[in-house]
């Protein structure tokens, strides 16, 4: 179980021994009671008596400098309500007072918990002024004004709100601890979780002028989920590029690795690509599941059999489908399969995504020079019976990887395409006519539950 802070008593604590408000010893005592029990340091010496409530919160509004506002017999301007959401309110213990001009004053019993602060401006888009409240004299007025049972109290429920956030993750530390390794990899890990709790394979890290911004890339729409501070940018991206085996020290020239990493009991494998741009390296995230059986794909036995067919004679399989559509997971999971068949079966690829027993997993390198065009010069030299490889760029090397079903080769790759009439406008170019002349499988994934699997017959009808 996590501790629950209240930050800005962690970092004044000890102001209140040196203003002989508590002593030191009641201070230990009472920091091990909150350990213990859960809760903040805050409700313990209140709730024990070291402290009035009233001249802890004086003391804060000295400090700080942040107005103290008594809201016992306090009247909310019930419009502002729809500034903050009930969840919000309930979690971080603040209530919105009323708004002048553009900025809201809001209510906190912990005005130091930048998150709070960060998650409440989103939401309300507009600036905020925080006044020092009751923890408990705001946990009443957010009890008398939300969850009433009138329709203003009823509006403001978010059900829909994410499970995860990592940025809960990314105020857990003060500053001062916030830049250790332990620190910026736990936010990693928390970012990870993030996506994959919402489903999300593909996201991205950019630079703006405050830090680093975190985008989630959902169903082609890129996502903002909250912003990394500028004091941890250069941390963050050190120990990400570190842990997938790229150099920190260079950020002039593009990089590409691999992460390892787990969420909950399931094993990742990620793609990391590293790009300079003019504000700064953009760093690009694709998530890979681990590959499942075809028949747990959405795939009837009809397909099955059809795939299979195609499996054991020259020819090319095509696995098509929009971005992020799950073509890579289907060739990894046709890959399982056929691994197992007594025969040579090899991959070229630009970064493997997950290790296949029984298949001979090439990784291109362009530092050491192993480039695409030299595997295609040396590849033919291991005699594969089956070759899977990525997206081919050039006329040469689609022309080069075509050729080899006359060698009795099948081939395994994918081709992006939004559906299939933008797949038969891409296939009308002259120079896929061989390509598609090849052709004995085409896997065409819509989304997940609708995946279309045609054999040569049916291609033919298609492409005639």
């Amino acid at each position: 179980m996590e501790f629950v802070r209240n930050k800005t008593l962690e970092k004044l604590k000890y102001d209140l021994v040196r203003d002989n408000l508590i002593k030191y010893e009641d201070l230990e005592t009472a920091q091990q009671v909150a350990a213990a029990q859960n809760v903040n340091i805050g409700q313990v010496l209140i709730s024990s008596g070291l402290i009035e409530e009233d001249t802890l919160l004086k003391f804060l509004e000295s400090k700080l400098h942040i107005p103290y506002v008594n809201l016992e017999d306090y009247s909310l301007d019930k419009k502002c309500l729809s500034y903050i959401n009930l969840n919000n309110a309930q979690k971080y213990k603040v209530i919105p007072l009323f708004e002048i001009e553009g900025i809201l004053t809001v209510a906190m019993s912990d005005p130091l918990d930048l998150f709070a602060i960060d998650k409440i401006v989103e939401d309300a888009k507009c600036e905020i002024e925080p006044v020092i409240s009751s923890e408990n004299a705001i946990l009443k007025k957010i009890e008398e004004y939300y969850t009433s049972s009138s329709s203003v109290g009823q509006i403001f429920i978010d059900e829909d709100r994410p499970k995860y956030d990592w940025r809960e993750v990314l105020n857990e530390q003060d500053i001062s601890n916030s830049l250790s390794d332990e620190h910026i990899q736990k936010m990693i890990r928390a970012i990870l979780k993030q996506a994959i709790q919402q489903d999300i394979h593909e996201l991205f890290f950019e630079h703006v002028p405050n830090g680093l911004r975190v985008i989630f890339k959902d169903n082609a729409q890129n996502i903002l989920t909250g912003e990394i501070p500028s004091i941890l940018v250069s941390a963050f991206i050190a120990r990400l590029k570190t842990l997938s085996n790229l150099d920190p020290t260079v950020s002039e020239l593009p990089q590409l690795g691999k992460l390892s990493f787990k969420v909950d009991d399931m094993a990742l494998i990620a793609s990391i690509s590293a790009f300079p741009t003019i504000h700064g390296e953009r760093i690009s995230i694709k998530i890979y599941k681990p590959p499942k059986k075809l028949s747990e794909c959405g795939l009837d036995d009809k397909k099955i059999n059809t795939i299979a067919k195609a499996i054991n004679n020259p020819g090319i399989i095509l696995v098509c489908g929009s971005a992020l559509c799950g073509k890579t997971h289907m060739i990894y999971s046709i890959l399982s399969e056929i691994a197992s068949q007594n025969k040579n079966v090899m991959t070229i690829e630009s970064i493997t995504k997950y290790n296949l027993e029984n298949v001979n997993q090439c990784e291109l390198n362009e530092h050491i020079g192993f480039n695409l065009d030299k595997a295609m010069r040396f590849i033919e030299f291991q005699s594969p019976d089956i070759l899977y490889f990525e997206g081919i760029n050039t006329k040469e090397g689609l022309d080069y990887f075509t050729s080899l079903v006359f060698k009795n080769k099948t081939l395994i790759t994918e081709f992006l395409a939004e559906n299939i009439a933008d797949l038969m406008k891409k296939f009308s170019i002259n120079e896929f006519s061989m390509f598609k002349s090849m052709l004995t499988c085409l896997i065409f994934l819509h989304n997940k539950d609708s995946i279309e699997v045609f054999d040569k017959q049916a291609l033919e009808k298609y492409f005639t």
